[in-house]
């Protein structure tokens, strides 16, 4: 007698994506040497989300490409591809998927980590317990705003990071380098990231006197005559970068360059940049860039990356190889 009864061997494959951003989908899936599966996703007149698989996924590994950001082109807003998102984990679910993963690289609402102010939400929090409420299995996502954000789940999270892929943007640089961490919150990824490409390291002292504005009032460290590098994981309205970069033009860098994962781009970002003193902004493609982006902008795809860390999830294989063991730098 048995305890098990074997039933074929041959596990499915298969990625969708949603509207938020299907150039990075696109770009995973070729990677991965696979089509994206079809799906039918649409906005109604009343604003609600409507999405339907328009081929079986019933005992598939479901793959769910949607960073939780702001699509203009589609004319989705961050909240919309939440909600989209949730729709699809949900149909995937309905349609008998053995697998949902979800595949997020921009985490939505994960600067709300924490109280910062009385009667404030955890919003991070609730966005986590959303998506496990709506049944997902697992979260592959990029570059959080705190890595502790991964405790808020109780189902796997693969935590990747761009560090590597973005320090290696700069390897060509000859100059006498310096990585400018742009808080004390950032100084580990920045040491990385230091330590990767043999430069040195600064800290800029920085103050939130208000949400979305800060205040940088000292430069910790040597940066005169440098190529300064200030890295951080996402750029928002570009006021706290523009900031950071005429701090370290004043402390006597002769070059100054801006490095992040996200570029989120709200706001007067575009402004912000373009009037910045950065010889280049160097991002990726985790969020897709609007129109009217400063010329000044260079992406980094992290589609390969992403694709190896799907492979590795499907065949049961280890994530933190695909970076040696060196992807939780926060």
């Amino acid at each position: 007698m048995t305890t098990s009864i074997p039933f074929g061997s041959q596990k499915q494959l298969m990625l969708f994506s949603g509207r938020a951003n299907p150039a990075l989908a696109s770009s995973i899936a070729s990677n991965l040497q696979v089509d994206l599966g079809r799906v039918a996703l649409k906005t109604f007149s009343n604003g609600e989300v409507y999405c339907r698989f328009d081929e079986s996924i019933r005992g598939a590994d479901v793959f769910l490409i949607q960073p939780m950001c702001a699509n203009p082109i589609e004319g989705l807003s961050a909240n919309d591809a939440l909600v989209e998102l949730l729709v699809m984990i949900d149909a995937a679910i309905g349609a008998s998927a053995r697998r949902v993963v979800a595949v997020t690289p921009r985490f939505g609402y994960s600067r709300q980590d924490k109280k910062s102010s009385p009667r404030e939400p955890i919003s991070a929090r609730m966005v986590a317990r959303i998506l496990e409420a709506a049944g997902v299995d697992r979260v592959l996502t990029m570059d959080l705003h705190a890595g502790q954000l991964q405790g808020f789940f109780s189902v796997p999270v693969d935590h990747m990071t761009a560090l590597m892929a973005l320090a290696d943007h700069f390897a060509a640089l000859d100059d006498d380098l310096v990585v400018v961490a742009p808080d004390a919150g950032r100084v580990k990824l920045n040491k990385q990231f230091a330590t990767r490409i043999g430069a040195g390291l600064a800290i800029l002292d920085k103050e939130r006197p208000q949400q979305q504005v800060a205040e940088i009032t000292t430069v910790i460290g040597d940066v005169r005559g440098k190529t300064a590098i200030i890295v951080d994981d996402m750029i928002d309205t570009a006021g706290t970068l523009r900031a950071a970069g005429e701090a370290v033009v004043r402390a006597g860098c002769s070059r100054v360059f801006a490095a992040a994962t996200h570029a989120v781009f709200s706001g007067s970002a575009h402004e912000n940049l373009a009037n910045s003193p950065f010889e280049r902004i160097v991002v990726t493609d985790t969020i897709p860039l609007g129109p009217g982006a400063p010329s000044t902008v260079d992406v980094v795809s992290c589609a390969p990356m992403l694709a190896d860390s799907i492979r590795c999830i499907f065949t049961d294989d280890s994530v933190s190889e695909v970076f040696g063991g060196k992807n939780h730098v926060f």
